[in-house]
């Protein structure tokens, strides 16, 4: 029986999963976005994220468990040093999947898992969208104050046109 066992074993032995889960989060990390399949990266979403949140606090004893995970010292710097400092403020959440459809040969449903800080549209589109939320009832009053204002420059635009 499989009780309370919800992780998905993707038709491979354990070690065979490891190995496959710890090569991704190290291509995840290092390219910042990867094509897969939408099972393994929801498998490797729920294995790297954890492995992010240890990357906040830079100690040795987060950066060996980092390492018996990813066993790539280049992937460990490079988190450390760079993705640490973009996820530092982030609660959780740093990877999103975005589907793209089906594969040819085989119809799996294929998709892109990627860090969150790292895509630079989906950053200015949020960045875009908070600047447009506003209050209605601050409109009636910036509306007013406005008219005054407006009367005031004229005049003065319009003496050093008559020297």
């Amino acid at each position: 029986m499989r009780h309370n066992k919800k992780f998905n074993h993707l038709g491979r032995k354990a070690a065979h999963r490891g190995a496959m889960l710890s090569n991704m989060a190290c291509s995840l990390i290092k390219h910042k976005r990867i094509s897969t399949t939408l099972a393994k990266a929801k498998a490797l979403r729920i294995y790297v994220e954890p492995l992010l949140t240890r990357a906040k606090e830079d100690t040795t004893a987060n950066r060996r468990l980092v390492f018996a995970e990813l066993k790539q010292k280049e992937v460990v710097t490079e988190l450390f040093q760079n993705v640490s400092e973009k996820i530092a403020n982030r609660p959780g959440g740093y990877c999103r999947i975005l589907r793209t459809g089906f594969r040819l040969g085989d119809a799996a449903e294929m998709c892109i898992i990627e860090l969150v800080d790292y895509n630079e549209n989906m950053l200015k589109d949020a960045k875009k969208a908070a600047k447009k939320t506003t209050r209605r009832a601050g409109k009636k009053t910036a509306k007013a104050e406005e008219a005054p204002v407006e009367a005031t420059e004229a005049p003065a635009a319009e003496e050093p046109k008559a020297e």
